[in-house]
């Protein structure tokens, strides 16, 4: 897809669309001379008696003068309400027109009532990802694509001149992390047999290669995992054929400001083990390793963006699959930090093996901060729903920045409570912790499991169960994975 920014009289750009967008408030001013079109437009808000309700969209036939085929009207909705997250949804609808008028060369109108809210390098940053992901489609393993689909090949933003410098580091990033986002989908989006963890791990190669030197990649296999006593990680890889990876990454600026452990849950393929999981609740378990497919991809465009932190990505890549090796109800696993866990539910694995992760993170990496992304449990869903990641923490201001970042990311979480008073529902009996903790509080009680390996040291955790697949289309994402925590990762590690 081909990006131009033009200070150009937007009548003079040759395009099948011209897309504008309007508040209900502002909507007056989008039919009034001297706006462009405002002639046509006025008519038609008249006509349809349109009122740019949020992402409500008016197209209409241009005059036959015009270098447009069709003009757009996206609503904003109520300006009080305006964010990233509204701007990039109303921008997906109008993608999705687009398609439907099988517009290839469409012009979005960069809107100076943005700049209320929006900095005009973030307004055409979230413009610009909008579109990308938004157009996004997986057809790679189809025999042949359809004739029907139609794809946006050109954009041009048509911004103010005063506006350009910013917009032009708004249309750089913008693309780059689209680009990132885009990564995470199609690792999560391939089949399991595909994404097994020595793909994962040839993935992080390739990653570091590419990078001309700014990265760098270590892969551990079994033996070496074995002898750092990764225990807990090993017992739920102990069932499946495919061996396990522990996979490190690691990106230094010179002087940096601190030391970053990202580390994603990196289950390829999730069963349930012998505590096996039902043949709907599989279908979609491939999405398991979709917190490992956002470290890869922060990765995949760290070198791309100015981050003054030293990024360490960490990811224990396995399958948890039934056999006669498998990890039994009752066993005790002892972790890499020597705290035993009894094992008394197999499904609850993502904790097993990010309780080595957090451990080497904080005993090994020494790191300053930690943030793991995981599709940790199915309780956060019943919490917050497909739409929302849980958050949990350690360090308030710690949280309150990710939160902020969050905002300016466009991606959507809720603070949760590491509430202590649940964490005699952790104690076993007979080992230092266990892996489930009753019937009610599951995503807190897995947090509060989590935080027994991560320690004293500034630690979030990111429950993305719901976020990270979407089983029906939205504004931005088809079916799929999403590469939710991507841009929340990057707005994060590029922070000052």
């Amino acid at each position: 897809m081909k990006f131009t920014l033009k200070p150009t009289d937007i009548t003079e750009i040759e395009s099948d669309a011209v897309i504008f967008f309007s508040f209900d408030t502002t909507l007056a001013n989008l039919i009034k001379e001297p706006f462009p079109f405002a002639k046509i437009l006025k008519r038609a808000v008249e006509q349809e008696k349109y009122q740019a309700e949020f992402s409500k969209t008016l197209i209409i036939s241009s005059p036959p003068e015009s270098s447009a085929y069709k003009l757009m009207i996206v609503g904003l909705g109520k300006e009080d309400e305006f964010d990233y997250i509204k701007l990039q949804e109303a921008v997906g609808q109008a993608v999705s027109e687009c398609r439907k008028i099988k517009a290839r060369k469409i012009t979005i109108s960069i809107m100076e009532d943005w700049m209320k809210k929006l900095s005009p390098t973030t307004a055409v940053q979230a413009v610009v990802e909008a579109v990308i992901l938004a157009s996004y489609s997986f057809h790679k393993f189809k025999s042949s694509s359809s004739s029907e689909t139609v794809t946006i090949e050109e954009v041009v933003l048509s911004a103010a001149p005063a506006r350009l410098s910013a917009a032009e580091e708004g249309l750089r990033i913008g693309q780059i992390y689209a680009e990132a986002v885009i990564f995470a989908r199609d690792l999560v989006n391939n089949p399991p047999q595909l994404t097994t963890p020595t793909y994962l791990a040839k993935t992080a190669e390739a990653i570091a290669k590419s990078s001309k030197d700014e990265i760098k990649v270590k892969i551990l296999d079994q033996k070496e995992i074995t002898k750092l006593g990764m225990n807990a990680f090993l017992g739920v890889s102990r069932g499946s054929d495919e061996p396990p990876k522990f996979i490190r990454l690691h990106y230094k600026p010179g002087n940096p400001k601190k030391k970053i452990v990202i580390a994603g849950k990196g289950i390829t393929f999730d069963t349930g083990g012998l505590s096996l999981k039902d043949a709907k609740n599989m279908e979609t378990m491939k999405l398991d390793m979709a917190g490992a497919a956002a470290v890869l991809s922060v990765f995949q465009v760290l070198s791309k963006l100015d981050s003054s932190y030293e990024v360490v990505g960490l990811i224990a890549a396995c399958e948890n699959m039934p056999s006669g090796k498998a990890l039994k109800p009752g066993d005790i696993l002892k972790a890499i930090n020597g705290k035993t866990i009894e094992v008394l539910n197999t499904d609850a694995e993502g904790r097993l093996t990010l309780a080595d992760v957090l451990s080497y993170s904080k005993d090994i990496e020494k790191a300053d901060e930690i943030i793991d992304l995981a599709t940790l449990t199915g309780a956060c869903v019943v919490a917050l729903g497909e739409d929302i990641a849980g958050l949990w923490g350690s360090n308030d201001k710690f949280l309150e920045i990710f939160e902020e970042c969050a905002k300016l990311a466009g991606e959507k979480l809720w603070r949760m409570p590491l509430y202590a008073g649940y964490k005699d529902l952790i104690k076993s009996h007979i080992a230092d912790v266990k892996n489930i903790g009753g019937k009610w509080g599951g995503a807190i009680t897995a947090s509060l499991f989590l935080h027994e390996f991560a320690g004293s040291t500034p630690w979030i955790h990111l429950d993305i169960a719901g976020p990270a697949y979407c089983e029906k289309n939205t504004p931005l994402s088809p079916i799929g994975g999403t590469g939710y925590g991507v841009r929340l990762l990057l707005r994060y590690l590029t922070s000052s």
